[in-house]
């Protein structure tokens, strides 16, 4: 505040006030004011009736340095009609610690969005956090930063606390509670006594009232016990356990509606084994206590959350539940592994995913049980050798983290078979490395800085998935991997590619710079083959070998022309050929099974003639931007019509006589001719095109549109702009 002083405290009346005591200025970044305002909630709004809770002295000592503002603290009881403020004056250096001096509290919280809540570092400031934040959302003139930060409706989105508010979530696993009359155990001799009762998890808890929290507790497993009705006593129940020689409590309430409450709840929990508890963001340091009453919880999901590390009830307190079984830790900024995590030895599954963690403990090799270990998200550097030592270990994740090579300690986890290190740091990779590594069938090496992929003369038989996607490779050959299934190598800089053809069922190598693939062996288990966005001049011969191949993309290539046999493969049915310089389609005499064909944007001036008789499941084409002058029609004695469902023609030069042509395909749904030549469309024609649901005219020469069009029943889409030409037309007909 640049040593000068604020001023006095200005009250909720606007009457001046004693300043509050403050430290020594050589201990503290800037002098700090709290205003202490108790505004009324407006109806259901969130915010304050008034935008600014300052007065005109603190107006003006803001408008002396931008760096100046304040912060809205909050209390933390949302149910009362008066929403407690307090209004602290600061500066952007101003740091929590100050302000909780000043506060009196020990905490301060901050919530964004609506979202988590977490508590501050004592570091932090406030203030600059809420200047940053409006920085972030486009604000740039420093004055109306400061202007929108005293703002308090504000705290809609950016809202501070002095203590953690509570949340009836975080307590999902207590299900009833109340004060009433008990009695321990069934005979007269046993009195009835005022006590406070809990029902939490699958425990009935039985404490004093005046020392619930402090004072002991009878805690009574509920599960496999019973609920009676005690007849002598109305609105009274009877717990017990399933345990030998347990007590029984009868508990008395106040009202049938409790009664029946109670009865309902409890009996639920008596049946059911609540064995599964998800806490996740929920703004927890530490578990809740009554967790612990449940010990027959084995999957425990605190994802998301600031859980302390060496909290009391923190981290380390996880060892006490003991059949615990599935562990969601991720999201927490642990920093470090909990070695006390070591200690259960239930676990099968763990997740620890972004944590920040730096290392792995070799204290991990007691968890013997473990089976899944997910490290994504970390920055891990190296594995211990002691990992090895989990031999029931089936799936480690280790996706995004700092690895620079294959962790040697792969060759001893003789239970894992997928190698996940996606966006690591691996650049180069020999696969003599997977000699060793009989049990890992798949490599998933996505998102690394791989520059080179060493091959080997030796063959490797076990790996049968390779995705080296979006890397930096410019050369791929596998043909050491004998039984590889499929290929991922998407977005690299591959000029050439070699595979062995053996067991190959798909290979998707879209977006490179290939010139050159090669396949040694006949792909005859090959189902799936994309080679889109490459500079492929030919379709590869051996291509013709793969007699099973369904699904063939060679878009976005340099072809001229293709093969008669590719277009006649007996399984093929998706072909994608468009972004080529094709001028013309061969056809094949046979049938043949395709359903899709793409051939957008390329040189063609015809399709083949006979395309709809040899293609008779063909149900989407799309021909638009070609040069096309005539559409196929069916053969003599073929009359009963096409599957064609989905037909693009747009871009091309059609005239008014290909019209007719059209009504083969009597199963159309969608139609696109748009910019083409046509000057009139009969309503006759159209009339039997009864199921178009979308129909595009626009950029032609049409003077009228078909009467008929009214008549299409399923006709959701119709459009007819002139296409810019002074010509417009006028659609007065409705669609029903």
């Amino acid at each position: 505040m640049d040593g000068q002083r604020p001023g006095p405290v200005v009250g909720p009346n606007g009457e001046g006030g004693p300043e509050p005591n403050r430290p020594n200025s050589a201990t503290r970044g800037a002098a700090v004011r709290v205003l202490k305002r108790n505004m009324k909630r407006s109806g259901s709004k969130n915010c304050l009736n008034q935008k600014c809770c300052l007065g005109s002295r603190e107006r003006e000592w803001l408008r002396e340095d931008p760096s100046r503002g304040c912060v809205y603290v909050y209390g933390t009881d949302q149910t009362s009609s008066v929403c407690d403020l307090h209004v602290v004056l600061c500066t952007v250096d101003t740091a929590a610690s100050e302000i909780l001096l000043s506060e009196g509290t020990e905490s301060l919280y901050v919530q964004l969005n609506g979202d988590l809540v977490r508590r501050l570092d004592p570091h932090e400031r406030p203030l600059h956090m809420i200047y940053k934040y409006l920085s972030d959302l486009g604000f740039r003139d420093t004055t109306r930063i400061q202007e929108e930060a005293a703002h308090s409706d504000l705290s809609c989105m950016f809202r501070f606390y002095n203590e953690k508010p509570s949340s009836l979530e975080q307590l999902d696993r207590i299900l009833l509670s109340g004060v009433y009359n008990v009695r321990k155990g069934k005979t007269q001799l046993h009195k009835w006594a005022e006590r406070m009762v809990v029902l939490c998890g699958t425990c009935l808890i039985v404490s004093s009232v005046k020392d619930c929290q402090t004072g002991k507790m009878h805690i009574l497993p509920l599960v496999g016990g019973k609920i009676e009705e005690v007849k002598r006593r109305p609105h009274c129940l009877a717990f017990c356990s399933a345990e030998a020689q347990a007590p029984t409590y009868q508990v008395s309430f106040d009202s049938a509606a409790e009664y029946q409450r109670w009865l309902r709840q409890a009996s639920k929990v008596v049946s059911q084994r609540l064995s599964t508890v998800d806490l996740s963001c929920q703004s927890l340091e530490e578990i809740p206590e009554h967790l612990f009453y449940c010990q027959d919880i084995t999957n425990l999901n605190l994802r998301h959350n600031f859980l302390q590390q060496h909290s009391a009830a923190g981290v380390t307190s996880l060892c006490r539940f003991s059949q615990l079984k599935v562990l969601n830790l991720s999201q927490n900024k642990l920093g470090d592994f909990p070695l006390q995590l070591c200690e259960i030895a239930t676990l099968t599954e763990l997740n620890v995913s972004c944590n920040g963690l730096t290392h792995l403990p070799p204290q991990v090799a007691h968890m013997l049980s473990l089976q899944t270990l997910n490290l994504d998200g970390n920055s891990l550097t190296t594995l211990p050798e002691e990992l090895g030592c989990l031999q029931q270990l089936s799936c480690l994740g280790l996706s995004f983290n700092d690895l620079s090579n294959i962790p040697p300690v792969f060759e001893k986890l003789c239970s894992v078979d997928k190698l996940c290190l996606a966006g690591n740091r691996v650049e180069s990779l020999s696969l003599q490395a997977f000699s060793n590594m009989a049990h890992l069938k798949s490599i998933d090496l996505r998102m690394n800085h791989l520059t080179q992929v060493i091959s080997t003369l030796e063959g490797i038989d076990n790996i049968t998935q390779f995705d080296v996607r979006d890397n930096q490779l410019t050369a791929l050959d596998l043909r050491c991997l004998g039984n590889l299934e499929q290929l991922h190598c998407e977005r690299n800089q591959l000029k050439e590619l070699t595979l062995c053809g053996f067991s190959l069922r798909a290979v998707y190598a879209t977006s490179n710079r290939l010139t050159l693939v090669n396949v040694f062996l006949a792909p005859s288990q090959l189902l799936s083959l994309d080679l889109s966005r490459n500079c492929l001049s030919s379709v590869p011969d051996w291509v013709c070998d793969a007699k099973k191949l369904e699904a063939l993309d060679l878009s976005w290539n340099l072809l001229t022309e293709l093969p008669l046999w590719l277009i006649g493969c007996p399984k093929l049915r998706k072909l994608l050929l468009g972004h080529n310089q094709l001028k013309n389609l061969p056809c094949p005499t046979d049938c043949i099974p395709l359903e899709s064909l793409d051939v957008q944007h390329n040189l063609l001036r015809h399709l083949p003639d006979f395309l709809f008789s040899v293609a008779l499941n063909l149900r989407f084409l799309n021909a638009s931007a070609n040069a096309l002058e005539s559409l196929p029609s069916m053969c003599s004695g073929e009359e009963n019509g096409t599957r064609l469902q989905v037909l693009y023609l747009t871009n091309n030069q059609l005239t008014d006589q290909y019209v007719p042509f059209l009504v083969i395909h009597v199963n159309l749904r969608i139609l696109h001719m748009a910019y083409n030549q046509l000057e009139t469309f009969p309503a006759s024609k159209l009339n039997k095109l009864e199921h178009l649901e979308e129909l595009n005219l626009s950029g032609n020469r049409l003077k009228s549109i078909p009467s008929t069009v009214s008549n299409l029943k399923h006709l959701h889409t119709f459009i007819a702009h002139s296409g810019g030409r002074k010509r417009s037309l006028a659609y007065a007909a409705s669609i029903q």
